[in-house]
């Protein structure tokens, strides 16, 4: 039933109705064959002109509620011109997909030029408007899009626009797991949009159920992928106790399909991990599953840097008596493959040890042997902070001789480096005092 003709109930006919007819009639004849409409959608011009002549408040304009919700945009529903008519009836040939998605790269277009211009408003005025087109291009691309939106969302701070998509993101997830046979390649697609968005819940949740269904499945590698992105995703939120569970998997799964180059990844980032969250246990027990792995492939080059982080663990723990045989296995297996830097770092390592517990006779031998490691790497400059620390030490006991030899060796090595020269001048006139 029309507006006139509803209008016409609740009122006795009378001359005012009747021209208003007639005029209604004279416009559409005035305007016969002119396009009012906008996208193909009429105006409806005679509603607006009974209106007045009702007498009605309609058009009073009343003030905007401050606490009223912001409408969703990627809610509207109003006609768009790039759509044929109909459309709401029938689906998108695939011509007119085509056709659409050329549209759709103009609108990014645009939108690309208004953020250039920091015209962040006006640029999701049009995202919005693409996203919402967007679904009729099916729900993987519609997924892709909002991922892509929802990463200039996130850049520009724009809140508001992040919880609309997600929003959108729980919908089409709802209808897709509600499917017969869910498309698991589109709800993971789905769960990395999340991540983009930084819904961690969501992804959270929807991450667990492909776990689950991967692991019933027993897909190793679909389950391989998505814990993955797990571990990521909570490693992108510092949130390490889960991190680490994910990577602790990843690790028994590489073992199931017996690829080690993965279990060593895993392992190693699993090892980061317990570092960072200051569990030097679990980082010690981590790293020698790497020493062995590396051992049984014959693999001896990243041994050297894997023993140093297990006595630096050690000595976060205070195990000094742990430490130094690390330290010393360090060092053995990095001058086995000539990687002096290593073999450096162990040796000073284990010479602080031994200063710390007052083994001084120790302490003096192992500075003696990084002599010869810097001699070997030809580094000047270590050799002549060793030649000082020794120095230093024997100065402390009080062998002034012992302790003027090595200053001088000192500052021949910092003459030829010209820097320090003046240190260790005077050096040598305080123990020669």
């Amino acid at each position: 039933m029309g507006f006139l003709h509803r209008w016409q109930l609740n009122f006795t006919p009378n001359k005012t109705i009747d021209r208003t007819m007639q005029d209604r009639s004279h416009f559409n004849n005035l305007n016969k064959g002119k396009n009012w409409s906008k996208g193909g959608q009429g105006f409806g011009w005679g509603m607006i002109l009974v209106l007045p002549l009702l007498g009605s408040p309609v058009l009073a304009q009343t003030p905007p509620d401050p606490n009223a919700p912001i409408p969703n945009p990627l809610e509207l529903t109003q006609p768009d011109p790039l759509l044929p008519e109909g459309i709401i009836n029938r689906p998108l040939s695939s011509p007119e997909k085509d056709v659409l998605r050329t549209a759709l790269e103009q609108l990014q277009a645009e939108a690309a030029a208004k953020l250039q211009t920091g015209d962040i408003p006006g640029a999701l005025d049009i995202l919005n408007r693409e996203l919402r087109l967007r679904r009729f291009l099916g729900s993987a691309e519609e997924v892709a899009a909002l991922s892509r939106v929802g990463a200039v969302a996130w850049r520009e701070s724009q809140i508001t626009e992040l919880r609309f998509i997600t929003e959108r993101l729980q919908q089409i997830e709802q209808q897709v797991s509600a499917q017969p046979d869910p498309n698991p390649n589109l709800l993971l697609k789905i769960a990395e949009a999340y991540t983009t968005v930084r819904a961690k819940a969501q992804a959270g949740s929807l991450y667990d159920k492909l776990l689950a269904q991967a692991q019933q499945q027993q897909n190793l590698n679909r389950q391989e992928q998505i814990l993955t992105e797990m571990g990521q995703l909570h490693l992108a939120w510092f949130d390490y106790a889960n991190a680490a569970t994910a990577y602790e998997q990843l690790v028994t799964v590489a073992q199931a399909k017996s690829d080690r180059v993965a279990q060593a990844k895993y392992l190693e980032q699993l090892a980061r991990i317990y570092q960072e969250n200051r569990q030097p246990d679990q980082a010690i027990a981590t790293n020698q599953k790497l020493v062995d792995l590396y051992q049984q492939q014959r693999n001896f080059e990243p041994i050297p840097a894997l023993k140093l982080a297990i006595g630096d663990q050690y000595a976060v723990l205070g195990r000094t008596d742990l430490a130094v045989p690390s330290y010393q296995e360090a060092f053995a297996a990095a001058r086995s493959v000539q990687q002096y830097a290593y073999a450096s770092d162990a040796l000073q390592r284990l010479a602080t040890l031994y200063q710390a517990d007052n083994r001084i006779d120790e302490a003096l031998a192992t500075y003696r042997l990084l002599l010869d490691v810097e001699q070997q790497s030809y580094n000047t400059v270590g050799l002549m902070d060793t030649y000082d620390q020794i120095g230093q030490m024997l100065k402390a006991r009080g062998d002034n001789s012992q302790a003027l030899a090595a200053f001088r060796q000192g500052l021949q090595l910092a003459q030829q480096l010209k820097y320090k020269v003046d240190y260790f001048t005077a050096q040598i006139q305080a123990v020669s005092q």
